[in-house]
């Protein structure tokens, strides 16, 4: 690989296992984030069983989507990406910005609609980290 795609693969890398360790976060804690709770003005235990359920649920298709996304990401790095192929190259930042854009927008309605502070950089980070591997990479030269 030349210089400029082991670039990109690096910023696409590093997204792949942070969205891989975000989703197993959200999978498997149990309850919501602290961020939620300042959106609700109310604790996990404050939350009637039936809306815990519901709001548990709705955690576990978004961990599921995070490891999702890094996991075919980092499959499309080891692959497609590694032997040049275009569409594995074009696939990746496609994907990273299809996920990490509503979910940008998503954590900045929650700050701007609520009193809660949610962690909003992070989606911008992604969302920046693959620009910055989609221009390195320049998979349409």
């Amino acid at each position: 690989m030349s210089l400029r795609r082991k670039i990109a693969a690096t910023f696409y890398v590093i997204n792949s296992l942070v969205s891989v360790g975000l989703g197993g976060t959200y999978l498997f804690c149990g309850s919501f984030m602290p961020y939620h709770a300042e959106a609700l003005g109310r604790r996990w235990a404050e939350v009637e069983p039936a809306l815990q359920i519901l709001l548990g649920a709705l955690m576990d298709v978004a961990g599921a989507g995070w490891i999702g996304i890094g996991v075919a990401t980092l499959i499309l790095v080891a692959v497609p990406m590694r032997r040049g192929e275009t569409w594995g190259r074009l696939l990746i930042p496609v994907l990273f910005f299809i996920f990490y854009i509503p979910t940008l927008l998503a954590t900045l309605a929650v700050l701007n609609g609520t009193t809660a502070t949610p962690p909003w950089y992070g989606n911008a980070i992604a969302c920046l980290a693959t620009l910055a591997g989609v221009l390195a990479d320049a998979p349409w030269r």
